[in-house]
């Protein structure tokens, strides 16, 4: 009998990171598992590139829909499929259910993107799609959500079986690096879309940076600047990003108390883990669960906390190195493609049937 298969249907190719950490990172362990795997995606590389400079976009989405639509016989040639957030952007979940046919789907979420429609400025579009997710979720065999906060609401909206699994790394990706040499180098890592959560802690860089060396690496926003902090810049990239983050001594992830970055994976403080760096973070969400506060890093809810935290950072290498320890230790054992496989093909098994038979379900 043939492997059970298993499509991948990703939001977009791999420079997104959602696709590339959430569903594609797992495909050599799934495939090793014994399951035949696919993938479509239905916003493609230039798209994103076109969002990220700035550059009309809208054409490439269509574009990139219509190469898109033709591929949506796939999820019914498979045995299940695992859809990450939807299958059709702007479409009722009518539509999805219509393309899916029988075949049993897994719903991933790493974001509240719940709140895209929920909370449009079109009223249309939230009458037309604010229950859309809600809708999917209550169909799903198997909903798989980032952090406490998106189980919370998968739980309350009807959800079946929720699978909490965070973002996570590919340790192997992070060898143990040593402090670099020179001035004290605060790391950030994003896109241009979110480079604007860097806004609330400028004032408090430029206080740090008053009294001693300062300097901020941003790696992937090459826009960013903030007067009286030398900012340095590195273009992202998949191979690079590893070895980028280890030229800091620091990383940090400052995020706003509001509805969507509570539902934000802390993705950015996994990285910074794994490359055995200290981190600072706004107590937000998924970050209050990752950060061990004075463990593997620092929780600063303000101005005069992230002060503090940079400046003690600044001052103690001893202590960057404690907790740089701490939380690769952390990583490796809880955030890290290694510990996370096992359990998500447990899941899979599971949602789609392959646990009770041999071969094609």
């Amino acid at each position: 009998m043939s492997a059970p298969s298993l499509l991948l249907a990703t939001r977009y190719g791999r420079l997104g990171a959602s696709s590339r950490q959430r569903l594609l990172l797992y495909r050599d362990a799934l495939q090793a598992a014994g399951l035949t795997v696919d993938v479509i995606s239905c916003l493609d590389d230039a798209y994103l590139r076109a969002l990220y400079e700035a550059r009309p976009h809208r054409l490439a989405a269509l574009a990139a829909y219509a190469r898109y639509i033709p591929r949506l016989a796939a999820p019914r040639r498979h045995d299940l499929v695992w859809i990450e957030k939807e299958l059709l952007p702007y479409l009722p979940a009518a539509l999805e259910r219509l393309v899916l046919g029988r075949t049993p789907y897994v719903l991933d979420f790493d974001d509240a993107w719940f709140l895209r429609y929920e909370q449009h400025r079109n009223p249309l579009v939230r009458r037309l799609l604010g229950g859309k997710f809600p809708a999917l979720l209550r169909g799903a065999a198997l909903v798989i959500v980032a952090n406490a906060h998106l189980r919370a609401w998968a739980e309350a909206n009807g959800a079946r079986r929720v699978l909490e699994l965070p973002t996570v790394i590919d340790l192997d990706r992070y060898p143990p690096t040593p402090e670099p040499e020179g001035p004290f180098t605060v790391a950030w890592i994003g896109t241009p879309m979110t480079v604007a959560y860097l806004d609330a802690i400028i004032p408090a860089l430029q206080s740090v940076a008053r009294t001693g060396p300062l300097r901020l690496l941003v790696i992937g926003a090459p826009g960013f600047t903030a007067a009286g902090v030398e900012c340095m810049h590195a273009p992202w990239s998949e191979a690079a990003e590893a070895a980028l983050i280890a030229r800091a001594h620091v990383g940090v992830m400052p995020l706003p108390d509001e509805a969507w970055a509570r539902g934000k994976s802390a993705y950015k403080l996994i990285q910074y883990m794994a490359a055995g760096r200290a981190v600072v973070a706004s107590p937000v969400g998924a970050n209050r669960s990752v950060v061990r506060d004075g463990e593997t890093g620092f929780l600063a809810a303000d101005e005069t906390a992230w002060i503090a935290a940079l400046t003690r950072l600044r001052a103690e290498p001893a202590l960057r190195a404690r907790l740089g320890a701490a939380g690769r230790a952390r990583a490796a054992a809880e955030f890290s493609l290694q510990a996370a496989a096992p359990r998500l093909i447990a899941a899979l098994a599971e949602a789609g049937g392959f646990d009770r038979a041999p071969g094609r379900r």
